[in-house]
């Protein structure tokens, strides 16, 4: 049977057209050099090497082997490597799923970083809605994902890698426009448009503690699931919304920004699978910031 050796073995006595110095690049001596080669030509049934006393001369049938046995050297070390940087993370494919609101914090310069450092590394993002992504994880859809914080999850990896403060966002003629800070009790009586539970609970959840701190049941009159529908419908003057401070970069004409008093935080998290064997995915959360064993 053929050795992969024996290759390395023709090739480095074509480089030097002399079993002597060909067995001394080899580390090794002459006589097992020799052996290797004739048993090499027994294998394939065709002489390789012209035998001369100070030189040895490739045959038509050596030069043709030459060819082939190079391409499978290079093919053979190519695949050694891609399987080492596989396993460092270096190459490969990674899906990271993210929330919209994570476009326009994290998600941009974790991947230029990322995608920089490990460039064979084929990197898919996709933005889901926030709440389907710990499933999504979960299941394998994705190796990892950027969502807002949705707790303890049997099974989930969870890391704070972002937090930021709500604002309140109004119709540049609305009566808390003229205002540099809003408090929560001056939100009293104005209709809400906000994105259902279902699809963000946690931003929900402290849209709505926010208000009853100032001593009010919030009302909502609106419900849509993205944040540049809700900014489109406050320009339309149909209500105000609670939003992340990031949301200020969507740019939407008619539409102001107003800090608010003891603003609730949003935290940003990413999520994993511990039991995930993607060799791509260590590095990745490393540059996230998560220190993984």
């Amino acid at each position: 049977m053929i050795d992969l050796r024996q290759f390395r073995y023709f090739v480095a006595l074509d480089e030097t057209l002399h079993f002597g110095r060909a067995a001394e690049r080899l580390g090794m001596s002459q006589p097992p050099l020799s052996r290797q080669i004739a048993a090499l030509e027994r294998e394939l049934g065709v002489v390789l090497i012209e035998r001369r006393p100070r030189q040895a001369t490739l045959t038509y049938a050596g030069r043709r082997f030459l060819e082939d046995a190079r391409a499978v050297l290079s093919s053979f070390d190519q695949a050694c490597r891609n399987a080492q940087l596989a396993e460092r993370g270096e190459r490969g494919e990674l899906s990271i799923g993210f929330m919209m609101h994570a476009a326009h914090t994290v998600v941009p310069g974790l991947a230029r970083r990322f995608m920089a450092s490990h460039p064979e590394v084929h990197v898919q993002l996709r933005e889901v809605v926030p709440s389907s992504l710990a499933d999504a994880v979960l299941t394998g859809r994705f190796d990892a994902a950027i969502l807002f914080n949705p707790g303890p999850l049997r099974g989930l990896g969870i890391r704070s890698i972002h937090t930021e403060r709500l604002c309140v966002v109004v119709r540049e003629d609305h009566v808390l426009a003229g205002r540099a800070l809003v408090d929560a009790r001056q939100l009293h009586g104005e209709p809400l448009i906000a994105a259902p539970a279902e699809v963000a609970p946690l931003l929900r959840h402290l849209i709505l503690s926010y208000c009853r701190s100032g001593g009010f049941e919030p009302v909502v009159r609106l419900e849509t699931q993205l944040q540049q529908t809700i900014l489109s419908l406050v320009a339309e003057g149909l209500g105000i919304a609670l939003v992340p401070e990031s949301m200020r970069k969507l740019g939407v004409a008619d539409v102001v920004f107003r800090d608010l008093a003891d603003a609730p935080v949003i935290e940003h998290v990413v999520a994993w699978r511990p039991g995930n064997l993607n060799p791509a995915l260590r590095p990745f959360l490393a540059e996230a910031g998560v220190p993984v064993a």
